[in-house]
């Protein structure tokens, strides 16, 4: 079957299947705890609700230039997709089948399709490049949109820091504001009017809103 035609868990799996065997034991070990304790931990309490106003937060698209929440989604409805960055391999298939599955169907409906991470604009642009991206790519510089929607994931253990740093990530050093802060992989529908109309928050950043549910949301919401 054609990756454009399968689902992000799928995909998902069959890549943590390889990774197994090219990662340190140990390293995986601390990533399925870390990931056990996340989804454990649940949504958090505080996250915003459909039926909220989303501020016109400041941006940062691919190139450095300087946009906003509003001027990117130009008066329409828009899914807006939270991801953790470019060095992230669940972050990568999930844009792509987004990419590739679902941005079609959204413009056939009129409605937008927009990327934010933290990374910064190099990052963003890497994400934008690597998986043919055709649809906006942006840095959320300081999680100010994340933090205002609540999706913050929690402070990592000093374990999976460590782990990260021998497979060579930084996240200091790829977040465009100098922090490790993440937003828990998150896709919501604004309308028209940046109402929250559907926000569907994944504490476990291995999984994805499927193509499947956000398209039902979107016809069921807007």
């Amino acid at each position: 079957m054609a990756t454009a035609t399968r689902s992000i868990s799928d995909q998902a799996l069959k890549m943590q299947e390889a990774a197994a065997g090219r990662l340190p034991a140990d390293v995986v070990e601390i990533f399925g705890n870390w990931t056990a304790r996340l989804s454990a931990g649940g949504v958090p309490a505080n996250v915003a609700e459909p039926g909220r106003t989303v501020s016109d937060v400041p941006l940062t698209d691919a190139h450095g230039v300087a946009t906003s929440l509003h001027k990117v989604t130009a008066g329409n409805p828009a899914v807006l997709v939270f991801y953790r960055g470019a060095w992230c391999p669940y972050c990568n298939i999930a844009l792509k089948t987004y990419g590739d599955q679902l941005l079609a169907p959204l413009s056939e409906r009129g409605v937008g399709l927009v990327a934010i991470s933290p990374q910064s604009p190099d990052g963003s642009l890497s994400a934008q490049e690597t998986n043919a991206l055709r649809f906006p790519v942006l840095t959320d510089a300081g999680n100010v949109l994340a933090g205002e929607l609540g999706i913050l994931a929690p402070a990592r253990g000093a374990d999976v820091k460590e782990a990260q740093e021998r497979l060579g990530l930084d996240l200091a050093a790829v977040n465009a504001d100098g922090t490790d802060e993440l937003p828990m992989p998150t896709v919501v529908i604004l309308d028209a009017h940046s109402v929250i109309r559907w926000i569907d928050v994944h504490p476990d950043y291995t999984t994805r809103s499927e193509v499947g549910d956000i398209l039902a949301a979107i016809d069921r919401v807007l």
